[in-house]
């Protein structure tokens, strides 16, 4: 065989490689709300079924037998998930990352978000909370977040985790939840709200428009001092009661000042 006759059979070869044909598992599609990241690919899909399901707010361990976390989303409704492979030039920290500020941008509000050896064992991840064995993991390499939607799709939740493997192939996970009756009132967590201001560089309470509500004063209270470095800027038509409530809650006066951010609602900003 000549060479130029070899060099074809090769390219030939190489244009009907697997990888180059790697396709969706039959049946799959995508999740609306999410942008797949580019050259992804889904290896497993489960199409919407109603059952009950139990998303954690905080670090979960195995404790005689049973799961343990802080808090908890539990109610019944419909789920659909899919999971991605990403390409090897993305991290799954990237999937994460674009998936959190695409969901952000349609202002979902973010309950719980952990990431690294703070989100708990991922082999409890993997088997117990998602039932998917692809996404176990290096406990270092994880990341979970859990958000409602905006009304009127406020009866939704996603979740996010996301993973790599051992072989660094790494994934991410998306799972939409439609409640079967109206969520009620979810409270994220502080350490969250400590989590989205220091990467976000901001925190938006387009609802809290009227005087300090005592609930989200412990919450926020509590999320700027876990890191007493932190000073931000407060907007809003009642940010100088917020202020001085927060004062009243042990927040050095001198970490916050009154911005001129319009909207409605309360707006907090890190100086940095």
């Amino acid at each position: 065989m000549s060479l130029s006759k070899r060099s074809l059979s090769l390219l030939a070869l190489c244009s009907f490689s697997p990888l180059l044909f790697a396709a969706d598992i039959p049946g799959s599609q995508d999740l609306p709300i999410v942008p797949r990241m580019t050259d992804a690919q889904i290896v497993d899909y489960r199409p919407a079924a109603e059952f009950e399901r139990i998303y954690p707010l905080g670090s979960i361990r195995k404790i005689s037998g049973q799961l343990r976390f802080d808090g908890q989303v539990s109610t019944r409704g419909n789920v659909t998930s899919v999971t991605y492979e990403l390409p090897p030039e993305h991290s799954s920290i990237d999937a994460f990352t674009a998936a959190r500020e695409a969901l952000q941008k349609q202002n979902a509000q973010l309950l719980f978000w952990c990431q690294a050896r703070d989100c708990g064992e991922s082999s409890l991840w993997a088997n117990e909370v998602f039932g998917n064995a692809k996404l176990y993991g290096s406990d270092n390499e994880q990341a979970y977040l859990l958000l409602r939607l905006a009304a009127p799709q406020d009866n939704t939740l996603v979740a996010l985790y996301s993973i790599t493997r051992g072989n660094r192939k790494a994934y991410l996970h998306v799972e939409q939840f439609d409640a079967a009756a109206p969520l009620g009132d979810l409270l994220p967590t502080s350490a969250t709200l400590l989590r989205e201001l220091k990467s976000t560089g901001e925190l938006d309470f387009p609802k809290l428009t009227n005087a300090p509500d005592d609930s989200w004063l412990r919450l926020i209270s509590r999320g700027m001092n876990l890191d007493a470095t932190l000073r931000v800027s407060i907007s809003g038509a009642n940010a100088e009661a917020w202020r001085q409530a927060l004062i009243g809650q042990g927040v050095r006066a001198a970490r916050m000042e009154t911005g001129s951010v319009e909207g409605s609602g309360l707006h907090f900003q890190l100086l940095r």
